[in-house]
């Protein structure tokens, strides 16, 4: 089967079903495993994929996403063309699993998606923290300030590492927020996984140095941490490093 994708996640999730054979072109943003992506043909970014690009390759099978906002309009666009297109609507762990499933039923290696999610849930045990533990918030943008929401996987993971969500009371996948926000400045923990950029740029000190933060609990106590968004924000099993680091700033903040 010829495959091409047009998300990071499902460029992994293809991977890990040992599939990696049948990638055919993926998207511009798609870098793991780097043995995978390396030599393969890009057809553009996620919201600006090249759809007569990937229609000329001739896949048997376009995996693409609901979870990006704007890519159903790439979506319906490589529909027109007449592709064959899988496009699930992500919101939490157990559709990250569900997403797994599909495709390797579309791949014919169901028997595969069984052991990987088996490992991600062996991977990934809820840990019990006295009191509840910290409150913390993954933001996804820096200005607006976006932070993750009730619904999305996020939330989840931040209960399994053993903390609480800030915004576990928000019934969105992800919200903007003004500088006084409550959820914004009563968070313990205040996660800093930028989307699109890479782990080296994220500057701490940009929201140290802002005034309106200054009485943020987390930001006063210094409480500020990295995590690449390729670990929180691709719903693949790459999670499990998300997960693993989520559970470290958890320990940290007890």
């Amino acid at each position: 089967m010829k495959i091409i994708s047009t998300t990071c996640s499902n460029t992994e999730i293809v991977s890990a079903l040992g599939c990696s054979d049948q990638l055919i072109a993926v998207d511009d943003y798609s870098d793991y495993p780097p043995k995978v992506v390396g030599n393969l043909p890009r057809i553009g970014p996620d919201l600006g994929i090249d759809v007569d690009a990937v229609a000329n390759l001739k896949p048997d099978l376009v995996l693409a996403s609901l979870t990006v906002p704007g890519h159903e309009k790439v979506v319906d666009s490589l529909r027109d063309r007449g592709l064959n297109v899988i496009a699930p609507k992500t919101i939490g762990l157990a559709d990250v699993y569900d997403d797994i499933r599909l495709i390797a039923e579309h791949l014919d290696v169901t028997n595969r998606a069984d052991k990987v999610i088996t490992d991600m849930k062996e991977a990934m045990p809820q840990r019990a923290i006295e009191g509840g533990g910290p409150s913390l918030m993954v933001q996804w943008w820096p200005k607006p300030i976006i932070a993750a929401a009730k619904d999305s996987w996020i939330h989840d993971l931040i209960k399994l590492a053993g903390g609480r969500s800030a915004l576990e009371d928000v019934n969105e996948r992800s919200l903007p927020l003004e500088d006084n926000h409550p959820h914004l400045q009563e968070c313990d923990g205040w996660i800093i996984s930028w989307c699109g950029v890479k782990l080296e740029k994220y500057r701490h000190n940009v929201l140290y140095e802002r005034e309106s933060l200054a009485n943020c609990k987390a930001v006063k106590n210094r409480h500020l941490f990295s995590i690449s968004e390729e670990f929180l924000g691709r719903p693949s099993p790459r999670l499990i490093e998300g997960y693993k680091q989520l559970a470290a700033v958890v320990n940290q903040l007890q």
